[in-house]
């Protein structure tokens, strides 16, 4: 009998926070994204529940999205494969988060399994996260 080990390998990387669930003062979870070529936001998939100093300091960085978010009117799977929808709460895209993210990307460049958020990154802006697509390489 021969033994196998499954080794997953986690890198960190940035990303957009451009909506939530939860509230605006202690979300949940975050739904991040990244500009594409084009300069617009695509998501790129969603965190594991924020542990409670988290939601807090997320919280207090949050403001809401005005009427022209680049998600407005977009549903957000609850999870991979279902059609019940996230109650999702959209922000201005502004603030990134540092994750912790799985090295497996689907053909859409999504990740596939769900991040761990680290840390915000309130000395970065949008403009230095890595462009939709580039998955863990240009980190």
């Amino acid at each position: 009998m021969q033994g196998r080990t499954k080794i997953r390998r986690r890198d960190t990387t940035e990303a957009v926070i451009g909506a939530i669930t939860g509230t605006l003062a202690r979300p949940q979870l975050l739904i991040l994204g990244r500009h594409d070529q084009t300069g617009r936001l695509r998501a790129v998939g969603r965190t594991v529940p924020l542990r409670p100093d988290a939601s807090r300091q997320v919280g207090e960085h949050l403001a809401a999205a005005g009427s022209a978010h680049p998600w407005t009117g977009v549903r957000f799977a609850a999870s991979w494969g279902t059609r019940e929808a996230l109650d999702a709460v959209l922000v201005r895209p502004e603030l990134v988060a540092e994750i912790s993210a799985d090295r497996a990307i689907d053909h859409a460049g999504v990740f596939r399994h769900p991040l761990r958020f680290q840390r915000l990154r309130l000395d970065a802006s949008s403009d230095d996260v890595p462009r939709f697509g580039a998955g863990l390489a240009a980190c």
